[in-house]
């Protein structure tokens, strides 16, 4: 947690204009953010390739899932994605107040997939479903409870940028600190739009 804190918070030289447009953010969370890809692209081949070997069985436990849910959590990522990206848009421009504005409302948009991802969570553990039950739901709550976890972890990251936009700590010409905490929540928005349908659509 610190290296991310110290990622997003340590001071920038005051950049000048170049003709060579760099990456948003820092270089640093962008090779987090490559590894992070990885990992998930390894899970997202193992559930392929585990569907493939057991059809009946994850076509069984895909139809104990709830889509609708899944919906709902795709709808509050990319929404809360857009209002991040206003506050790009506001940081970039000086509108610190703004940009934190934007942050706090897509945090409360985001905390919609939180409330809907432990409900699923509960449904299932009701219904008698768990990671013990077959090699479905292993995959299906490791996969989901790992994701669930970083989006945990960047609404603690655009939690801290928040706070410090509310600082008036960025400015239009310093905010790599700012694009690397946005930079690590659109992963997070850009995995769970490909988690979504490989788990609970494609049959």
């Amino acid at each position: 947690m610190n290296s991310f804190m110290q990622t997003i918070d340590k001071p920038r030289p005051m950049e000048t204009h170049t003709i060579n447009k760099k990456l948003p953010g820092d270089l640093a969370m962008w090779f987090f953010i490559l590894a992070e890809l990885t990992v998930f692209a390894i899970l997202f081949i193992t559930f392929a390739v585990t569907r493939q070997l057991h059809p009946t069985m994850f076509i069984e436990g895909q139809s104990q899932l709830h889509p609708i849910a899944g919906i709902i959590n795709t709808l509050s990522l990319i929404c809360s994605s857009y209002f991040i990206v206003l506050s790009v848009d506001a940081i970039k421009n000086g509108l610190n107040l703004k940009a934190r504005n934007n942050i706090i409302i897509a945090l409360l948009i985001a905390s919609i997939y939180v409330v809907t991802k432990l409900w699923e969570y509960n449904m299932l553990s009701d219904a008698g479903f768990g990671i013990s039950t077959n090699t479905f739901f292993m995959l299906y709550f490791f996969i989901t409870f790992f994701h669930f976890m970083h989006v945990l972890l960047g609404m603690i990251i655009l939690m801290f940028i928040a706070n410090k936009s509310s600082q008036a700590k960025y400015q239009k010409n310093n905010t790599a600190g700012f694009e690397s905490g946005v930079c690590y929540w659109h992963m997070v928005d850009l995995v769970w739009i490909i988690l979504f349908p490989l788990i609970y659509i494609i049959a």
